[in-house]
């Protein structure tokens, strides 16, 4: 029998998407860009990271082939190593967005086909009816903010004043998505839950992906920080996904992060929540001791994505790869024969892009375990041929969806 670990690097894009400039992101490249900061100093940070992107884990699994291989170009600075480990590509997106339900499920073996709903950039981001219905559902004096915008600048702009009102702050972006800020405390945790339930009930007629609790802390613009009790409220996938099919099976799939929330918890046998990256790292080593023969490990790594990708933070990005690069060898030597270990991404979100949004890229396939040989697998039509191999690594009986590479 075999273990699988799946894990998502949140927005690790690698350029070069078919189809980038139907999104607005046509030379958007996460990990180029990156680089190329660095390379050039503009990745420095006192007290943080300095010189170079430095990945060298990660290189030696494939990443640099897999850059040029992605977008034309080697990542600046970073050099191809002397040996090259495990299976290694790229996948182009199929799905119709580049959200993050979008490019996990497609992992999963089930693409999005279907247009999401969105809500208008200009103007008043949600219908007067649908906020008259959630202020009378919820019996809320009104709500702030009905716009698109970047969670940490609302909060700041908007947050005083929703401690002094009772009224949450609601936003959009991009990404089919309704997100709601409130303060742990003064408006309450288990309040705020309650009101992106109702949310999700009455926005899932206009097929709107997720609603977002964004709960945060502090008294003043200048103290105010989201903790780590977000919670999203998805729909569920459209049809049975790799997690499902593991469960079928008798295997276990066990979510770290917030991989239930993103498939709804549809097939997911145990849930682990942790804060941060490294919390993650440590909770996911913690999962792996106790994963059997045929199950699955899946875990979102979100900080690529929520503190430094939205954020367009590029040091601290950069840091943040070399700090997960550094806790590999820790994943190695919790292998056992029959282990597979799969890298890979949902989508991009270039820190060096316009906006705050995610950005159509493809994304790396780094595989590895014992008794896994290095070889290129191309560049792969579908995320979902991620899930297939997955599939293929267990035993299970192939998806609808992609194709296995190994």
């Amino acid at each position: 029998m075999a273990r699988a670990f799946l894990f998502v690097l949140d927005s690790f894009g690698v350029g070069g998407a078919p189809d980038a400039r139907d999104y607005g992101d046509d030379g958007a490249n996460t990990l180029g860009h990156i680089a190329e900061f660095c390379a050039a100093g503009a990745g420095d940070r006192k007290g943080l990271r300095s010189g170079p992107l430095s990945l060298p884990n990660m290189s030696s699994l494939g990443l640099v082939t897999i850059a040029k291989l992605a977008s034309g170009r080697a990542p600046a600075a970073m050099p191809m190593p002397d040996r090259v480990f495990g299976l290694h590509g790229a996948a182009s997106e199929v799905s119709r967005g580049k959200d993050t339900p979008s490019g996990h499920w497609e992992i999963a073996g089930t693409p999005v086909m279907f247009d999401w709903g969105y809500f208008p950039a200009e103007g008043d981001a949600f219908p007067p009816e649908l906020v008259e219905a959630i202020c009378r559902e919820a019996e809320l004096p009104g709500i702030l903010g009905n716009c698109h915008a970047s969670g940490t600048e609302i909060i700041a702009r908007l947050g005083e004043e929703h401690i002094r009102t009772g009224k949450p702050i609601c936003y959009t972006s991009t990404d089919s998505v309704f997100q709601i800020a409130a303060h742990e405390s003064h408006f309450g945790l288990e309040r705020l839950l309650n009101l992106c339930r109702i949310v999700r009930k009455l926005v899932d007629p206009l097929n709107i992906g997720r609603v977002i609790a964004r709960p945060f802390v502090g008294e003043t613009s200048a103290t105010f920080v989201r903790t780590g009790n977000r919670r999203d409220f998805a729909v569920p996938p459209p049809e049975p996904t790799l997690l499902d099919r593991i469960v079928e099976a008798g295997g276990k799939v066990h979510a770290v992060g917030k991989i239930g929330d993103i498939f709804a918890h549809q097939g997911v046998s145990d849930l682990t929540k942790a804060n941060g990256n490294m919390a993650l790292m440590d909770a996911t080593l913690d999962v792996i001791d106790r994963a059997e023969d045929g199950d699955l490990v899946f875990t979102n790594f979100v900080d690529f994505d929520m503190l430094y990708g939205h954020r367009r933070d590029v040091p601290g990005y950069a840091a943040a790869l070399e700090a997960f690069d550094r806790r590999l060898p820790e994943v190695h030597r919790k292998l056992r024969p029959g282990d597979m270990v799969v890298l890979t991404a949902d989508h991009g979100c270039d820190p060096t892009w316009r906006g705050t949004d995610h950005t159509r890229e493809r994304v790396p396939i780094m595989a590895f375990g014992p008794g896994i040989k290095s070889r290129l697998v191309g560049i792969r039509n579908t995320y979902g041929d991620i899930g297939e191999t997955v599939a293929t690594h267990l035993g299970i009986p192939a998806g609808r969806h992609g194709r296995s590479f190994l």
